[in-house]
């Protein structure tokens, strides 16, 4: 789960890491009226989508008057916003983030991950700040520098000099060792994923700011962040994954046009690259899970079956701990609610898969049965392209 720049300063600001005054506002008038109460001469009203690249895109704007901040907010609520990372459709803009202005003589990356490797929180940095990590990692990767804290000594002071030196702080040493220090406990506590300062700011009268601020939260800890989860922003989220979530499904939205349906993520993108490799192109990753019910089947079965530029459906199930013959209840309970006018292909092999075929032999839904995975793949591409 994401949160927005705003609600991650208000934690941030929370865990004592210093943050500019600012107040978000979801009108015209109330951007007006935040930039009044904060004072100052200088503003800088932010777009507030759960995706970076945001100057670039015109979301954020610096502004020297009131009636300029009136023109900022009202040129981006109500809109999409389009930046590199959320592809041309956008995302919706519902508020805006008004902030004083700051003295930027320094811009420093910062950010905590977990590295699964060494199964350990790792800090990454950079002194190439408000830059794309990617692309200094991409270009200039001897300017990142990185550290892995030890879960049980925690971090340790040596670790903050080393990144403060690394990074050519000086006065600011101690200041970045208490940044570093509230970050790691911000990540702990709010069971974070990961935490990113980009940039963080040194001041022209040499103070560190967190200039902007991500906060990703692991969903599989939200029943222990109820504070959080009242977060959620779901214009934020694609509304099919939403949908898919609600169904403990696994779900991601793709651009193609044939859906999958299988048990286990690991079958489930090898599905998706014979698809690719016979010429096709997945309209989506969905995983029902090794427990699945007829119940989430067929809820599965109606979600894709909700996107229009589907035009054939393959159902790949290796039945294992979920059986084949109610994999096959599911989609033919779906199928006679729903309606459906495209192709379904199906591979069933595993726990009670003869069962399951003699039940949709026996339903009259006309699906195209598979031998194997590779005849599967083959017929979906073939057939999808023949309704499309």
């Amino acid at each position: 789960m994401n949160l927005h720049e705003y609600q991650s300063k208000k934690l941030f600001a929370e865990h004592g890491i210093p943050v500019p005054k600012g107040i978000v506002a979801d009108s015209r008038q109330g951007a007006v009226a935040a930039a009044r109460e904060l004072g100052g001469s200088v503003w800088v009203v932010k777009a507030q989508v759960h995706a970076g690249g945001r100057g670039k895109a015109g979301g954020v704007r610096v502004v020297k008057d009131l009636d300029a901040v009136g023109a900022a907010a009202a040129g981006m609520l109500g809109t999409r916003l389009a930046t590199h990372q959320t592809g041309p459709e956008g995302l919706p803009v519902d508020r805006v983030y008004v902030e004083q202005g700051s003295d930027i003589a320094r811009e420093i990356y910062l950010s905590l991950v977990l590295n699964r490797e060494a199964g350990r929180i790792a800090f990454v940095a950079s002194a190439a700040g408000g830059m794309d990590i990617e692309e200094v990692a991409l270009h200039s990767p001897e300017k990142i520098l990185r550290i892995t804290v030890q879960p049980a000594a925690g971090l340790q002071d040596y670790q903050c000099r080393q990144l403060a030196f690394g990074l050519g702080l000086g006065a600011q040493i101690a200041q970045f060792g208490r940044i570093a220090r509230g970050l790691y406990e911000l990540y702990l506590a709010q069971d974070a994923s990961l935490v990113e300062v980009n940039p963080l700011i040194v001041t022209g009268g040499g103070d560190l700011i967190a200039l902007d601020a991500k906060i990703n939260i692991e969903d599989n800890a939200l029943f222990r962040q109820k504070a959080l989860a009242a977060m959620r922003d779901p214009s934020q989220e694609d509304p099919m994954e939403r949908r898919a979530a609600e169904h403990e499904l696994n779900y991601v939205s793709l651009d193609g046009n044939i859906a999958c349906m299988v048990n286990g993520a690991g079958l489930a993108m090898a599905t998706m690259d014979l698809i690719q490799l016979h010429g096709g192109a997945p309209a989506n990753f969905l995983d029902v899970g090794g427990g699945a019910t007829k119940e989430r089947v067929s809820a599965a079965f109606k979600l894709i079956l909700s996107n229009p530029k589907v035009s054939a459906i393959l159902i790949n199930i290796f039945g294992g701990i979920v059986r084949c013959d109610m994999i096959a209840e599911g989609i033919i309970a779906a199928v006679k609610e729903v309606g459906v006018r495209i192709p379904v292909i199906v591979r069933l092999e595993g726990t009670n898969a003869l069962r399951a075929r003699e039940l949709l032999a026996g339903s009259g839904l006309g699906v195209t049965a598979a031998s194997d995975l590779t005849d599967a793949a083959s017929k979906a591409v073939r057939l999808a392209g023949v309704h499309s």
